[in-house]
């Protein structure tokens, strides 16, 4: 009994150590590339195994009054096939308005799949569910609590994506949540976010990611052309689907954002929930500062719904700041855009945060697109969003509360977490 006590103590710690504890891969790039050079589309499609296609139309929609109406009347209008993949599907006024838009298309014939994560969607089962499968959406749950799959409890599926008859689709990083669309618990305003439809030959990429976790909760593959038609050409976007799933350590949206973000050559532009990179992202950004690339970040401010994870990002801007990186924290509302425009050229939205759990833990999904007209589209709400911010400078950072300060070293462990 004392060497089966003792071996299960050691068993315990180790899986402690495993979850919390993991060092982070130090990457880096083994020599300087910039996103201009003839060879970078060869070298990041390559690396990320991602085919690059030509020809796409992407629209943006800012904030949950724009883009849930469009989603809203998308599926609506759909014919053959609707398949979404949520890490956020929660009952109340926008669930409702999309359960019954879904259930309707079910019931008219449209085949309907959804896959939700089992912790994030939790609410919605019950009577939300019921609804649905009376209808008949085939609903599933992704990583529920099980025996066999208790070692992949921390994978979570991040996605937010929808594709309406193979043909178009949305991307972004919100969910199906009230606070997208309306004021919440005495804030202001909805949550600041933005998603994008998507339509050419790259939806098909992005039906084969709606397709990878459909397959993965039911074993069934989807095929024909109601989920994969003949798509042709019909914009002047350069894109490529940056899929991610933690079947190792390192991870496709990794190598993508420190691909682009060390190629820039003039600026960087960076909107996350979750500023928390980890030593090699910051030595990279810190070697990029000096070199006299123009970094700029914005995150949430006061209202952010991670209260502990805004307190250990913070803790580590110094080093940043010092490197003359410009860091603002959004006053509004909450900041949950996850963007990146570099060089006014390249920009990447979808689900990844600037965080460990994004980057090795989570399934994500994110479109990287060449477009300088697109980049100059987010770049206006990206100024919008930087006048309603307030700029962390390094004195203010320094005069930060005791009580943070105290705080900051105890919650470290969160930053390999979250």
């Amino acid at each position: 009994m004392t060497w089966l006590t003792v071996a299960g103590g050691v068993f315990l710690v180790w899986l402690v150590l495993v979850f919390l504890f993991t060092p982070g891969i130090n990457y880096h790039l083994a020599r300087r590339t910039s996103v201009h050079a003839d060879d970078f589309l060869y070298t990041i499609q390559s690396t990320c195994q991602a085919a690059l296609h030509h020809g796409n139309r992407v629209t943006i929609f800012t904030d949950g009054p724009s883009f849930y109406p469009a989603m809203l009347e998308a599926i609506r209008g759909a014919r053959r096939s609707i398949n979404m993949e949520c890490y956020i599907f929660l009952p109340g006024t926008i669930g409702s308005a999309f359960i019954d838009a879904l259930s309707e298309r079910a019931r008219n014939g449209v085949e309907v799949t959804l896959v939700v994560d089992a912790i994030g969607s939790l609410t919605l089962w019950g009577k939300p569910v019921a609804r649905l499968r009376a209808a008949g959406v085939r609903i599933k749950s992704y990583q529920s609590l099980r025996w066999h799959s208790l070692h992949r409890f921390n994978n979570r599926t991040h996605r937010e994506l929808m594709v309406i008859d193979g043909a178009s689709a949305f991307i972004g990083g919100a969910g199906v949540a009230d606070w997208w669309a309306e004021p919440r618990r005495g804030r202001p305003r909805p949550w600041r976010d933005t998603m994008a439809r998507v339509e050419g030959p790259i939806v098909a990429a992005l039906q084969g990611v709606a397709a990878e976790n459909w397959l993965e909760c039911c074993g069934e593959i989807l095929t024909g052309p109601d989920y994969f038609p003949d798509l042709k050409p019909c914009g002047d976007t350069t894109a490529f689907v940056v899929k991610s799933s933690p079947s190792d350590r390192a991870t496709a949206s990794r190598v993508s954002f420190q691909l682009l973000i060390e190629g820039a050559d003039q600026t960087v532009r960076i909107a996350t929930p979750y500023f928390l990179p980890d030593r090699a992202f910051r030595r990279a950004l810190i070697t990029m500062a000096r070199r006299g690339v123009q970094l700029t970040v914005i995150v949430p401010g006061r209202h952010t719904d991670q209260r502990w994870v805004r307190l250990v990002s913070r803790r580590m801007w110094g080093a940043l700041l010092e490197a003359g990186i410009r860091i603002f924290e959004y006053q509004p509302a909450m900041m949950h855009a996850k963007i990146l425009i570099v060089d006014d050229i390249w920009t990447v939205l979808g689900t990844t945060n600037i965080d460990n759990r994004s980057f090795e833990h989570n399934d994500e999904v994110n479109l990287a697109m060449r477009d300088p007209a697109l980049a100059a589209r987010l770049l206006q709400d990206y100024e919008r969003d930087l006048a309603a911010s307030t700029e962390v400078t390094l004195e203010r950072w320094q005069r930060r509360s005791i009580l943070e300060k105290i705080a900051g070293p105890f919650v470290w462990f969160l930053e390999r977490q979250q």
